[in-house]
């Protein structure tokens, strides 16, 4: 069998490497492939990860870099068909939501290859979220469908989808944090950037309906005025970065640092007090460790994490920031445990569906 997997942002690494390893290892004699479409191009963001997860190095660099949804999806395109055209997959295997996701789907579907989704489901109920079309659109055309939790099948079934290609395997990137969970704590990240273990707010924001406006230059002010109680940690997103320039506020309690590799910026998470985000891989991250995440969105494509995790949906608006302490005193209690199938075992479940 030969399966060929693609992959080109920070968490599609996390959400693919254990499907690799599962698969190379129930299936060694088979071809396995690796594509790197190079949506994020920045080497923290990308090769790091590589390393650090024991993925092989890529078969194929695309090196698409950035530029519109259109631009970027097309010239992934373009480059992935030689690809699939020399290694002739009987499966492309893909994951998530982003612009990689949505064309390589698009390629192989066009091109009479089964397409396997990883994370597949998952609905904001959001049109203006880029995310959300590429969900859609790569489920619609998928034959394998990954579920990770309940809501997916009710998502699944109201789109039209048959019940014969869902299946529930659980959450591959808690599989990367249960394999990587003695490396991370061990890691000491917060300590070696002055913070107190358990003191902090660690802060990750990246969408465009956040930092390509005049919400970032509030939400910034808001996190300096918040500094002055909790200490606040935020590595930078590169894009998120450019468009702060000019804004960065000068206070003591508020510490800006590049992105970090996989291993620190995990650690970081588990040491937290809390974390404040617009991704939805740390939602769920936060809610299989127990910590408090607090989501600057109106929505939210994973409500397992509010309903049975430590998630609060904040709305798109910087000043719910100030109620952060406020919703910390009340002290919600952490859930006794992650959701169901979220256990370690997802990628070896996945593997059992294909091979079977």
């Amino acid at each position: 069998m030969r399966i060929l997997y693609v992959v080109g942002t920070r968490p599609n690494f996390v959400k693919t490497a254990p499907v690799i390893g599962a698969l190379r290892e129930r299936h060694p004699e088979g071809r396995h492939a690796i594509v790197h479409t190079g949506q994020h191009y920045d080497r923290l963001m990308s090769e790091v990860f590589l390393e650090e997860l024991g993925v092989p190095a890529p078969d194929y660099m695309l090196e698409v870099g950035s530029g519109s949804h259109a631009a970027q999806t097309a010239r992934t395109m373009e480059r992935l068909e030689p690809v699939l055209a020399d290694e002739r997959p009987d499966l492309v295997m893909v994951p998530g939501d982003v612009n990689s996701t949505l064309a390589a789907a698009l390629t192989a579907v066009k091109m009479g290859i089964p397409v396997a989704h990883i994370e597949s489901g998952l609905r904001s109920f959001d049109l203006t979220m880029p995310e959300e079309v590429n969900r859609i659109v790569a489920d619609r055309f998928s034959e394998w469908l990954f579920l990770h939790s309940p809501e997916a099948v009710t998502n699944l079934r109201g789109e039209g989808i048959p019940e014969e290609r869902m299946h529930m395997v659980g959450n591959t990137m808690i599989d990367t944090l249960v394999a990587l969970e003695d490396r991370f704590r061990a890691a000491g990240s917060a300590a070696r950037l002055g913070a107190e273990p358990g003191s902090y707010l660690l802060v990750t924001l990246h969408r465009p309906a956040l930092v390509d406006g005049p919400l970032l230059g509030e939400t910034v002010a808001r996190l300096a005025a918040l500094a002055r109680e909790i200490p606040v940690v935020f590595p930078v997103h590169p894009r998120t970065r450019k468009m702060m320039e000019g804004l960065e506020p000068d206070h003591p309690g508020l510490l800006l640092t590049d992105p970090l590799g996989y291993l620190d910026f995990v650690s970081l998470i588990a040491d937290a007090r809390a974390v404040l985000t617009d991704s939805g891989g740390i939602q769920e991250e936060t809610t299989y460790l127990g910590v408090p995440c607090f989501t600057l969105r109106d929505n939210t494509e994973r409500p397992v994490t509010v309903t049975s995790g430590t998630n609060t949906l904040l709305g798109l608006d910087p000043a719910a920031i100030a109620r952060i302490p406020g919703l910390l005193a009340e002290g919600r209690q952490a859930p006794p445990g992650p959701p169901p199938l979220w256990d370690g075992r997802a990628a070896q479940r996945i593997a059992e569906a294909i091979l079977s």
